[in-house]
């Protein structure tokens, strides 16, 4: 049996990699980058989904979580595929780029497992971000039963909706080094959009 210290002295060597191959690798920026716009695009995609079950006349609870988590799940699985196709592709240009200007094989080195680990955690973020921010907005639905009206739900989903918009922007805004307020309001206008243009098509009859 392994001893405590033995463990974390192997947890720590493995965190002592990971920040190296992030160093080598720039796999912070790139996840954070892909984290923020694919759950900007999931929670926009729920705000959708529950504007068209609502205006649709939709009143069960079971119908919008169902329709929410299928969505979720195309976008995560779309995520995933896209994120790893795209990303090992350019991962494997620039590794072979390289061993073209070194003329040496760069697969077993550093260099090369940075690439590999950046694959792996660009395509997970890619993959997840949007399908816990769809499933983040769709929580008060969860709680119907107990809320008692699905209306309310409904109306409480769009407002944890545009919080959580509100909070990407803030986050954007930090990393940008600007002002947090600006860039949370400018994606919460986002989703009043998307919800202004739902209510327009319904009044047009589309």
């Amino acid at each position: 049996m392994d001893e405590p210290g033995n463990q974390r002295g192997y947890f720590a060597q493995h965190i002592n990699s990971i920040r190296e191959y992030n160093r080598i690798a720039g796999i912070a920026e790139i996840a954070r980058r892909y984290m923020a716009m694919n759950a900007f695009d999931g929670i926009l995609t729920i705000i959708g989904v529950l504007m068209g079950n609502y205006l649709a006349g939709v009143r069960d609870a079971g119908i919008v979580i169902h329709t929410g988590i299928a969505t979720s799940i195309a976008m995560g699985v779309s995520g995933f595929w896209g994120a790893y196709l795209t990303e090992a592709a350019e991962r494997r240009r620039d590794l072979v780029e390289l061993e073209r200007i070194l003329l040496t094989d760069l697969g077993q080195t550093k260099i090369g497992r940075a690439s590999r680990v950046a694959v792996i955690i660009v395509t997970l973020v890619d993959g997840l971000a949007p399908v816990l921010a769809a499933l983040i907005v769709l929580a008060p639905l969860f709680a119907a039963r107990l809320v008692g009206n699905v209306l309310v739900s409904y109306v409480l989903s769009l407002a944890v909706a545009l919080l959580g918009l509100f909070g990407l922007g803030a986050f954007l805004g930090r990393i940008s080094g600007r002002n947090l307020l600006g860039y949370g309001l400018r994606t919460v206008v986002a989703g009043l959009v998307a919800i202004a243009l739902s209510f327009l098509l319904e009044g047009v009859g589309l």
